[in-house]
Order: structure tokens, then sequence, then C-alpha cells
């Protein structure tokens, strides 16, 4: 046996039907596409679920819903790192807190804004950030600190 000798098994390989060659090649003219109509048309089978026959479709004829703020659907919300006074007064007995000091101190990731809630007990700092919680205030000015308001959330 030689290499040049082999062969594919016998109906292995099937050459493909020529079609609109000529009335001899039995799929000459019309190319087994029948007469006129989409299906006979180069492109014109539509497939997909939504494709509705060139009427407009059912997902074009639903009402819409909803709130879309910006050019790409999404609504723009600011996302704040959250950090209670407890986890503040157990880090900084006193003096200013700023953002920069919570992201050294691992209390909140760089890069958002902060927002101060009212869980544990408060000590007498002044803490900077970008928003508090009403009841956050409160226990601040009880205890003798202070709440300062940041720009630019």
């Amino acid at each position: 046996m030689k290499l040049s000798d082999i062969r594919p098994n016998q109906g292995a390989n099937k050459r493909p039907k020529r079609v609109g060659r000529g009335p001899g090649s039995g799929k000459g003219k019309t190319a087994g596409r029948g007469h006129k109509g989409q299906k006979s048309r180069s492109g014109g089978l539509k497939n997909s679920a939504r494709f509705e026959g060139g009427r407009s479709t059912l997902l074009m004829r639903l009402p819409k819903r909803g709130m879309k703020s910006n050019s790409h659907g999404e609504l723009k919300r600011v996302e704040y790192q959250v950090v209670n006074l407890g986890a503040i007064a157990k880090h900084f007995a006193s003096g200013e807190v700023s953002p920069e000091a919570l992201v050294k101190a691992g209390l909140v990731r760089p890069g958002y804004p902060v927002k101060v809630l009212a869980q544990g007990d408060a000590s007498s700092v002044k803490v900077h950030a970008h928003k508090f919680s009403q009841a956050a205030v409160e226990k601040l000015k009880a205890v003798g600190g202070e709440a300062v308001v940041l720009e630019g959330a």
C-alpha cells in the first residue's frame, strides 16, 4: 500500500449540485426555487423569529416604558461608598476626617463619593464627606463633632 493509493470511501465525497446551469442539469431556469415570491429571490428567506413578512415587528409595535436618562438607556445614578460613624470612631479619635483619610484607613475604596451613615457610636471629629444621613449629622453634633458636605458627588 502506498500513500498515493489512498482514496476516500465510496460515497464519502459528493459533488455539489450545480443549479441554474441549463435544462440538462435538472435544476435549470428557476434553479429549484419555483416561480416568483419572496423565497425565490436572493436574500429572500427570512427565518428569524421576529420577522413578520415585512410588516412592523411585534417588538416595534409594543409601547416602550420606563426611564432612560442618557443615550445608552442607563440611569444617571451616583454610587456612594458608605461608611458608618462607628467605623470612623474606631479609626479616628479626634481631628479631621477626609475621604482620603478614609481610603488610607481602608474603610472605603478610592474614586467614589462617600456617604456617612449613623450606625455605631460617634466620636467628636470633623468629618468631610459627599453626603450624610440625617441621623449621622445629629449624632455628630450631639458629641461635639461636625459634618462638612463636599461638592462634586
